[in-house]
């Protein structure tokens, strides 16, 4: 591991063009700049157009599922989501995050007990990205803790990280690796707000119903975005389209994972703790502006089915070249469905 200090901008310019962003603090030191895990179309590599990024679908040993690990793993366990990915999609997720769950989110941070500064956990979080949208629409001063397993992805998001609220108030940020999936109500001591960002469909029943004590129990909101849905719309419709939507929810729902059951668990999960939870929903609205991004989710999408269902090879081949021949020439236009979630559990007096 290299030893050296860095700024914000210094750093972002070496993960895959994830953005510095300006403001207040803007010159972080860091004790250790540590560069990106070497992987397939990494930065700085010419990737393979026909390869599939650790994120979008299934990638290394078959059987493998290229989503966030929460729980013990082997020594020997790839990054679940490669920052290329996470980068490629960021654009997508910011246009699609619910807007009109912010105002009731708004109103419960500005009522919380014992409120001076928010202090938000961030749970799965990646490169940053829900702190990168979500930072600048709250006011007063934030106080961002970032979870995931992953010290790469950690690094990046401590770097790129937003500096000022919307009201220009304070951003700050810390780092903690760890299972996300094994959080308690101690954990959140003090929690203002718990987020995260297509989380809760890699998480089981029991994880969930975990999270949502462990929120209830601090007494602090959760805002819960782009949980698939389980649907997805494709301009010029094709037989296939069904069959391979329902292999790939079968695909998502492997080992227990709640897949596209995720939203409506999590909803019965927050309610049965007390809370109020409010769904909007979130989609992907993909067309010829999001070319890369849309080519990669499709190979994703269709590799995940016909690995769940190796019978549909065959017929998957064909469609799978021909959509990407639509989606190269600016005639794709595809809706991903997803859903956002508010659950604004009861206040303790303990939390902010």
């Amino acid at each position: 591991m290299r030893k050296t200090t860095a700024t914000p901008a210094d750093v972002a310019r070496h993960v895959s063009g994830i953005p510095a962003q300006s403001g207040r603090g803007d010159s972080v030191s860091l004790a250790e700049a540590v560069p990106p895990a070497p992987h397939a179309g990494g930065a700085g590599a010419e990737a393979d157009p026909e390869s599939v990024i650790a994120g979008a679908g299934p990638v290394g040993r078959s059987g493998e599922r290229p989503t966030v690990r929460l729980r013990d793993a082997g020594p020997d366990e790839q990054p679940r989501y490669a920052p290329e990915w996470l980068e490629l999609r960021e654009p997508a997720d910011a246009a699609a995050r619910s807007m009109e769950l912010l105002d009731p989110l708004r109103i419960r941070l500005a009522n919380m007990p014992g409120r001076s500064g928010l202090a938000i956990h961030d749970l799965g979080c990646g490169t940053g990205s829900m702190g990168r949208w979500l930072a600048p629409r709250l006011d007063g001063a934030q106080h961002w803790i970032l979870h995931d397993r992953d010290p790469y992805l950690l690094h990046f998001a401590a770097v790129a990280s937003p500096r000022a609220a919307a009201d220009g108030s304070r951003v700050t940020v810390e780092t903690r690796r760890g299972d996300v999936a094994r959080l308690t109500p101690d954990a959140l001591l003090g929690a203002s707000l718990v987020t995260a960002s297509a989380l809760l469909d890699v998480l089981t029943r029991e994880e969930v119903e975990t999270l949502a004590a462990a929120c209830a129990g601090a007494g602090c909101p959760a805002l819960l975005t782009l949980s698939v849905a389980g649907r997805v719309e494709l301009s010029a419709p094709d037989p296939l389209d069904d069959e391979i939507a329902a292999a790939f929810n079968d695909h998502q729902r492997r080992g227990g994972l709640l897949g596209p059951d995720a939203v409506t668990v999590a909803c019965e999960a927050f309610a049965d703790q007390g809370a109020t939870v409010k769904v909007h929903p979130s989609a992907w609205q993909l067309g010829p502006e999001n070319v890369g991004l849309t080519a990669q989710w499709l190979r994703g999408w269709v590799g995940a089915a016909v690995e769940e269902r190796p019978e549909l090879a065959e017929r998957a081949e064909p469609y799978l070249a021909a959509r990407l021949a639509a989606c190269a020439a600016g005639e794709l236009r595809a809706t991903v469905h997803h859903s956002d979630l508010l659950a604004l559990a009861r206040p303790t007096g303990g939390a902010g």
